[in-house]
């Protein structure tokens, strides 16, 4: 059974346009408070948000919900969302509220929900909630003197200020170190600059003037370039990137060079088999992650477990399986032993960790493995169309997998936040570039017709 409103990661799109609108917000804040509501007495919720001018609209209307059904309602203001994972499991609520479209354009928005562990829910959760948001919520109101309450929390963000530095071992410090860090005018905009210049950082803080449209615009995890360009400029040590909500993580060595999550996997992945810290000789990664990746695991003897795109799919299998390192290329770096889902300043402490035990530079360092060569394009399609389902796009498919053999990979996919589908291809370049063309105009053309 397909889903209306939730997709890869929460409910997401074009704000005031379905399903992200105030009054889908406000149908979810009823429903999923009411579907958290498992015991007698105060039921409660936290919600913390990125940087959007919808973020004001989306609050709103799921307070509105919430306070409803007889939650009570923390306020947490901009906050990244693996803070408003911990604060959950924190202040011990029944749930989790993160308003974010995470590295998506200022125009989309979303909402990301947490069960009270502090973990993504999984897809029959979401598609019981979304039953109840399609009923009679009329009949879950709470009475009048049960209504719950709404209430700011001003130390949110220096609550997870010490909860990442705790991440960092104590023996050790920043000092030495010239950190750009890259906010995309997003939801760390003021936390990552801070943890970064208590641990003796000396930080050049950019994409930290956000103005409510400028989130990832040209900036963070999705457009490094101006990271490269200033770490340069400032001859830093390591530039960090992160996305709008904080959730993800690139990096940048001296020399400008883009370091993405699959080379900060490789890197850990090493560090903590040799440290004993590797729970089991394996890691977690998704379809997406690069054959040179794997490769280079294999040669070290940790597998690696693919899953299909998305962290909490990734978490899910981590769950599962009780590894306890796992991520993806974009940078969603999950690491259970310090965070119950991605969070992209405490994956780059544990890289500074790293740097600052080696004593090496980032170059040397951060260049764990050679990429298999990897291409991938995405073809937007409109609303409503589904070519993958076509026989004419099932036949490209089938022949590219063909010509590239065991040598090569090839995935395409629908993705679940954007109306494009991905081609992704790898293998000897000249041949991955052809598969790519023939598959791209297969989906064009299905998708025109």
């Amino acid at each position: 059974m397909g889903k209306k409103y939730f997709g890869t990661d929460g409910v997401r799109g074009l704000t005031n346009s379905f399903p992200m609108t105030a009054e889908t917000a406000l149908r979810l804040g009823m429903a999923a408070g009411k579907y958290f509501v498992r015991h007698s007495g105060r039921h409660s919720v936290v919600i913390g948000k990125d940087t959007r001018l919808s973020g004001y609209m989306i609050e709103s209307a799921l307070v509105a919900g919430f306070t409803s059904v007889g939650m009570d309602v923390f306020q947490f203001g901009p906050l990244p969302t693996p803070a408003v994972a911990l604060m959950t499991r924190s202040l011990r609520a029944d749930l989790g509220v993160m308003i974010t479209a995470s590295h998506n354009p200022y125009h989309d928005n979303g909402i990301k929900l947490f069960g009270p562990n502090g973990r993504k829910l999984d897809d029959r959760t979401e598609l019981e909630i979304e039953a109840l948001m399609d009923g009679s919520l009329s009949e879950e109101l709470a009475a009048p003197a049960d209504l719950g309450r709404a209430k700011r929390v001003d130390d949110a963000q220096a609550r997870y200020v010490e909860i990442v530095k705790s991440s960092f071992p104590r023996s050790q410090r920043l000092s030495n170190l010239r950190l750009v860090v890259d906010c995309a005018n997003g939801a760390g905009y003021k936390v990552a600059p801070t943890v970064l210049w208590e641990l003796g950082a000396d930080v050049i803080p950019i994409g930290v003037e956000p103005n409510g449209f400028n989130v990832n615009e040209e900036c963070g995890s999705t457009a490094p370039a101006r990271l490269s360009k200033e770490v340069v400029k400032f001859r830093a040590d390591l530039g960090i990137a992160l996305d709008g909500d904080g959730d993800r993580v690139v990096l940048c060595d001296e020399r400008g060079r883009v370091i993405d999550g699959d080379q900060i996997l490789g890197l850990l992945a090493g560090h903590w088999q040799d440290a004993g810290e590797l729970r089991h000789p394996a890691i977690v990664a998704t379809v997406m992650s690069n054959l040179g990746l794997e490769r280079h695991l294999a040669g070290r003897g940790i597998a690696l477990e693919r899953t299909q795109v998305g962290d909490r799919y990734v978490s899910e299998r981590m769950r599962e399986t009780g590894i306890n390192l796992g991520g993806e290329a974009s940078g969603h770096i999950v690491m259970p032993d310090f965070a119950p889902t991605g969070d992209g300043l405490i994956a780059a402490l544990q890289v500074l960790r790293v740097l600052g035990e080696s004593g090496k530079r980032a170059s040397e360092l951060l260049n764990v493995f050679k990429p298999a060569p990897q291409l991938l394009e995405n073809v937007r399609v409109a609303k409503g169309k589904a070519p993958l389902d076509t026989d004419q796009v099932r036949s490209a498919i089938a022949e590219a997998e063909t010509r590239l053999g065991s040598s090569g990979r090839l995935l395409v996919r629908a993705s679940g936040t954007e109306p494009v589908i991905r081609v992704m291809a790898e293998g000897e370049q000249r041949l991955i570039r052809s598969v790519v063309n023939d598959v791209r105009s297969a989906i064009e053309t299905a998708a025109a017709s």
